[in-house]
């Protein structure tokens, strides 16, 4: 069992414990240690089974603690936990993934009604019985229904970053048998889909068959659900997604790839295509339908060359005209990962970061970065200890102090500065100005409606000050919606201002996804793509990020952080003079 997955239990038992309104500091010593577990380097399970270690040298992880952990590596979960799922239901914490409900607001139901599932609270607050209870009301009804349609929609679906970890792990594990010679994550995780309901891995060789018993005898294997000759699927540890795997011959791998890879309507497009030229294509091959004739099926790019194509990134198979600039020969030259020169957005633990900045530059070097902006909260995100207008000249000053010699690359001084409910920013002027860069974000007030919103967002981009708009969409992905604006207008003010717009590589956001980043393309307006990383390890994210980025159909040129360090610096200065001098 990982980190993470021991974090969450721990975590689900403060929060089975918070329910039942039980001692804080106990809960709190939970929660804690589930934040060190979860960002600790080497895992926990490991040192537990290693008699010539003690877990109780990690800070933050005491005696009581310890033995807890020696318990979930024994049997998988520990007394307190079962203790509490037998006093509450296991579905009290899948009505916890409900946004507007709380531990506590889940007692109260509890008590005054017996809820025990997700359909009985719809029931609930359909007829109005919520607003009837202490500090809830006909508000908390409309969220608490929004929120259950949005769990519905996403149930059985999980991150990219979840699913690009089981494929990696599937990879390790069949690239080293005999006779396997290529495998591949196939499906919405090779298009970079946002969340994915299903991993589809291909494996090709001459023996690739090997694969399959090795699969359905793999430790992480829950259930299997099926094996025959060429395929096996399975759930796949305790989230349960969905494993398929395909072996096949490496002379159909090319095939296989294109068809299995997708999207749906990519392929329709292409086998009409392939119709209309005389041909068949299916996973196997694309054929002559005359004779049967094989054309083309080692490799996918001497498929669509057969097809009077140039080959087409699987990010941008959606069938939103990109077989057409195929055919004219005008595809975009995606930006590549490698060009990405610095991250403009991250966390320390000045607010609510786990890693400090020295830390934190030594990761970035660490990707091959020649520049950061460490962009802490500002003040009105209290609970993440956001930054006030001292500490923020304090900290512009220390910054600049720093060489880059230093720390082995530049580091510039920014925020995340809290757009207001009103437009305003939460830091007066002459903060803003002391810093390098800032990026305007909302975190608040998310349910104004769409008119109202889009007032807010045009009036936060006159601020002369700020540079790029921060999860430009507010959404979470599998537990909250975008906020409603009108995203045209706001995109079109952003690039006549000189605003960059956020490609947030948090796999929990990925905001913006690509239609919206092809909109503000078109719109004129440039990017940023940054992390939003809380942690040293989360900068490996940009790779979502730049995944997005490529669903949008964008180059290295639309992206501000590709440029060079010195280029980079004269464009973020440049951008705010303009902007002050049109004041």
């Amino acid at each position: 069992m990982d980190n993470i997955h021991v974090a969450k239990l721990l975590d689900e038992t403060a929060d089975l414990m918070e329910i039942a309104a039980e001692d804080g500091f106990r809960i709190r010593s939970y929660r804690n240690a589930a934040k060190t577990i979860e960002g600790y380097p080497e895992s926990v399970m490991t040192i537990v089974a290693d008699p010539q270690r003690k877990v109780t040298n990690i800070a933050g992880i005491g005696k009581g603690i310890a033995h807890i952990l020696g318990e979930i590596a024994e049997r998988g979960s520990f007394d307190r936990r079962d203790e509490m799922l037998e006093k509450y239901p296991p579905t009290a914490l899948e009505m916890l993934k409900i946004q507007g409900l709380g531990p506590k607001s889940i007692a109260v139901l509890i008590e005054a009604f017996r809820v025990s599932t997700i359909d009985d609270l719809e029931r609930l607050c359909r007829e109005q019985k919520l607003r009837d209870l202490p500090r809830m009301g006909a508000k908390l009804e409309e969220k608490i229904l929004k929120s259950i349609a949005i769990y519905r929609r996403s149930a059985g679906r999980f991150l990219i970053d979840f699913a690009t970890d089981t494929a990696e792990e599937l990879r390790v594990l069949f690239e080293g048998l005999a006779g396997v010679e290529s495998v591949s994550a196939a499906g919405s995780l090779r298009r970079g889909k946002e969340t994915i309901g299903d991993v589809d891995i291909l494996v090709a060789g001459p023996n690739a068959v090997v694969a399959l018993d090795h699969f359905a005898k793999w430790s992480k294997v829950e259930e299997l659900l099926a094996k025959g000759e060429n395929k096996a699927s399975a759930r796949v540890g305790v989230e349960g997604i969905q494993v398929d795997v395909r072996a096949l011959p490496t002379e159909n791998f090319g095939a296989a790839m294109q068809y299995f890879t997708g999207s749906k309507e990519h392929n329709v497009a292409l086998r009409t295509r392939a119709v209309k030229m005389g041909y068949t294509l299916n996973e196997y091959s694309l054929s002559r339908e005359s004779d049967g004739k094989v054309i083309a099926s080692a490799t996918e790019s001497q498929i669509y060359e057969a097809l009077g194509l140039v080959w087409i990134a699987p990010e941008l198979r959606e069938n939103t005209g990109e077989i057409e600039a195929a055919e004219k020969g005008v595809l975009p030259k995606l930006l590549e990962l490698e060009q990405m020169r610095g991250d403009l957005h991250m966390h320390t633990r000045e607010s609510d970061g786990r890693g400090t900045l020295e830390e934190m530059a030594a990761a970035a070097k660490a990707m091959g970065y020649e520049y950061i902006v460490i962009t802490d909260h500002s003040k009105a995100l209290a609970m993440a200890n956001g930054l006030d207008e001292k500490r923020v000249l304090d900290f512009a000053k220390m910054v600049r102090g720093i060489g880059e010699n230093e720390l082995g690359l530049k580091v510039f001084s920014g925020i995340e500065c809290d757009i207001l409910k009103d437009g305003r920013m939460d830091l007066d002027d002459e903060a803003l100005g002391a810093l390098d860069f800032v990026v305007a974000s909302v975190h608040s007030h998310m349910n104004l409606d769409g008119s109202a919103m889009t007032e807010r967002l045009l009036a936060a981009l006159e601020n002369p000050y700020i540079h790029t708009m921060g999860h430009p969409t507010g959404r979470v992905l599998l537990h909250r919606d975008a906020y409603a604006y009108e995203f045209e207008k706001v995109a079109a003010r952003a690039a006549e201002r000189g605003v960059f717009m956020e490609i947030n590589a948090s796999p929990e956001r990925l905001d913006l996804h690509a239609a919206l980043i092809r909109s503000a393309k078109a719109r004129g307006c440039k990017f940023t793509i940054s992390t939003d990383a809380h942690h040293p390890r989360q900068f490996v994210n940009m790779c979502y990020g730049v995944k997005m980025a490529r669903r949008g159909w964008l180059e290295k040129t639309d992206v501000v952080n590709t440029l060079g360090l010195r280029e980079f610096e004269a464009t973020i200065r440049e951008a705010r003079a303009l902007r002050l001098s049109a004041v």
